[in-house]
């Protein structure tokens, strides 16, 4: 989410460093890092310790809460282990934000505001329609990361025995000689491979469909190796996500060589908290195929669904860089 403004809001990717003479960014005076909007009533607190180890308070106009720090300069280093450090903590702060008023409505990491408390609550007076709409939008939803992985694949005799063209295929290479065998095993392979990879479509097609049902988006996510919203959070400058082994081996593994665990889907859904067991009741009966592990994380803030309400001048050029 970014606010739409001018030259007195900056944004950074990296860490916070004082800047040097011959930088060409300007320092930052009286700035305030934003990390979330909520609603909140006029005479509201809220502490914490922030990025930095900065201390954290809210600054509220016309029911909206803006939770921030103060600031003198944008964060830039190219250590990423601090870079990671101070994501997780912005993090952090949102989600404890979000325990205290309930739904954020995130800023990406390293939005700064110039001006001090005065400039934020102008702002917060200018944008005030569009700032109230996001939060309202997205009040007592969160969301929700699902994956669903094949652990245990169905036995190639149980396809053959599903699939008349694999049948087929089976009886002409016992009768093969060796040169039309090996055509014909290959062809044998890839069927094999389309049959499973029609399984897994059939799988997580019917899963996004019953989640549709019941959550108010659902956005499929690339089948990718294993990861939780934190970690890509803060992969996003420079954190790396969760790994696991990526070599799939040989499709006909010999004996004794594990097949590694297939992504069937990967899915991101914006729901209401009060439709979390409803979504939990359609993962069990997934869970319950043999086979398939279902891994379920939340309640997130909804980091994929924040709206941006920044946009651009006349001349084309970004009017903010926050998220």
């Amino acid at each position: 989410m970014s606010p739409d403004g001018d030259d007195s809001l900056e944004s950074g990717s990296r860490g916070r460093s004082p800047p040097k003479p011959d930088d060409d960014r300007p320092a930052i005076d009286d700035g305030r890092y934003l990390y979330c909007l909520v609603r909140a009533n006029e005479g509201a607190t809220f502490e914490t310790t922030g990025v930095d180890g900065e201390p954290v308070s809210i600054v509220v106009e016309n029911g909206v809460g803006v939770v921030v720090h103060s600031c003198d300069g944008l964060y830039d280093t190219a250590d990423l282990a601090q870079i990671r450090r101070w994501l997780v903590r912005h993090q952090t702060v949102v989600d404890e934000a979000g325990e205290r008023f309930g739904t954020p409505v995130p800023f990406q990491f390293d939005t700064i505001l110039r001006g001090g408390d005065d400039a934020l609550r102008e702002w917060l007076r200018e944008e005030s329609e569009t700032v109230a709409r996001a939060v309202s939008a997205l009040a007592d939803h969160w969301e929700y990361r699902v994956e669903v992985v094949e652990t245990d694949p169905v036995a190639d005799e149980t396809l053959v025995e599903r699939d008349d063209r694999l049948q087929e295929l089976e009886a002409k290479i016992d009768d093969a000689g060796e040169g039309t065998a090996y055509l014909l095993e290959t062809q044998f392979d890839r069927r094999l491979e389309e049959r499973r990879a029609s399984r897994r479509e059939s799988i997580a097609g019917d899963l996004e469909r019953r989640l549709d049902e019941v959550a108010r988006e659902v956005h499929a996510l690339e089948r990718s190796k294993t990861a939780t919203l934190s970690d890509e959070v803060t992969s996003e400058s420079g954190g790396s996500a969760t790994n696991r082994d990526d070599d799939a081996g040989d499709d006909r593994a010999s004996e004794g060589t594990r097949r590694p665990d297939e992504t069937v889907a990967r899915l991101t859904l914006l729901a209401h908290e009060d439709d979390e067991a409803a979504i939990g009741s359609i993962l069990d009966d997934v869970a319950a195929t043999d086979g398939l592990e279902v891994r379920f994380t939340g309640p997130w803030p909804p980091y994929t669904f924040a709206p941006e309400l920044g946009g651009r001048d006349s001349s084309g050029r970004r009017r903010s860089d926050a998220p």
